[in-house]
């Protein structure tokens, strides 16, 4: 499993013109699903998610998570974060999990957060084109990967 957290002013999702997510201060997770992922890599990503320090304290460090600031987080699916670009100009996702494997466990990640304590979560269409929108603070952009 593998995400780019982005820290937040605001982010959104449009699905055919539509908005259908919104977000203030928060993160903004891409998260991606490799065909080996399942049930211990959902969470020890939700895991890793909460207990980032990716928010500053009063002295200016990044000393709380998103949880400690009341943020909310937007989780989009992306595949293409599986892109292998080694050979040739067109990626290929061979590493990159099926959608039928992949939407359960990109469900799990939600659903865990949530139960976990993320104040708002909003989500993509998985499957979806989407356009997603942020006001990346920072800017800070972390990867992660498992």
């Amino acid at each position: 499993m593998r995400a780019v957290i982005q820290r937040v002013c605001e982010a959104s999702v449009d699905v055919d013109g539509e908005r259908i997510s919104h977000i203030g201060r928060g993160l903004l997770v891409l998260i991606g699903v490799a065909v080996d992922d399942g049930p211990r890599q959902t969470d020890w990503m939700v895991e890793k998610l909460l207990g980032l320090r990716l928010f500053e304290n009063a002295a200016g460090k990044f000393d709380a998570s998103v949880i400690d600031v009341g943020g909310a987080v937007l989780v989009v699916s992306q595949f293409t974060l599986y892109a292998d670009t080694r050979r040739g100009n067109r990626p290929g996702y061979v590493a990159a999990a099926p959608p039928a494997q992949a939407e359960p466990l990109y469900e799990r990640v939600c659903e865990r957060l949530l139960a976990e304590g993320v104040r708002a979560l909003e989500r993509g269409r998985f499957g979806a084109r989407m356009q997603v929108e942020l006001v990346n603070d920072g800017p800070v952009t972390i990867v992660i990967e498992l």
